[in-house]
């Protein structure tokens, strides 16, 4: 792959008393939003919309970038204590991997592949349930 040789930039490009351009003032607000979500402690105090020039605008997103930083690094040093340490559930789960026995295992097979047969008094009963309803009267059932 080629290089490609860029040029510095020269030293009026940078004038600190040159007011906003629109590039600098969005990322002026962009830092701003960035900002607002930091902890009070961090935070610069800084009107954005007092900021008019680029030497403003440069101390402005110097000290909010430190600000982020520094938090970054507060959140990881507080991540790195050693968290209280929990109970072990190896034992419970240990428990739910039991296999079967062959004998068990036959029996739960059985028992849910075969519905339950009525008894002949049971389907009798039913039977002139559903007759008197027919008929419009209603035929008490001895049990």
């Amino acid at each position: 792959m080629a290089i490609i040789q860029v040029p510095k930039p020269p030293k009026s490009a940078w004038d600190p008393n040159r007011p906003l351009s629109t590039l600098l003032k969005s990322q002026v607000e962009h830092l701003y939003e960035a900002e607002r979500k930091l902890p009070h402690k961090y935070k610069s105090q800084i009107y954005i919309n007092a900021i008019k020039t680029e030497g403003e605008a440069a101390d402005y997103i110097q000290k909010v970038t430190a600000a982020i930083h520094r938090a970054h690094e507060d959140a990881a040093a507080g991540r790195g204590q050693a968290a209280p340490k929990r109970r072990s559930a190896i034992a419970i789960a240990a428990v739910a991997d039991r296999p079967r026995s062959a004998k068990s295992a036959t029996k739960t097979k059985a028992t849910k592949s075969k519905p339950k047969a009525q008894s002949t008094k049971q389907k009798n009963v039913t039977k002139s349930k559903s007759a008197a309803t027919k008929s419009g009267r209603k035929k008490s059932s001895t049990r």
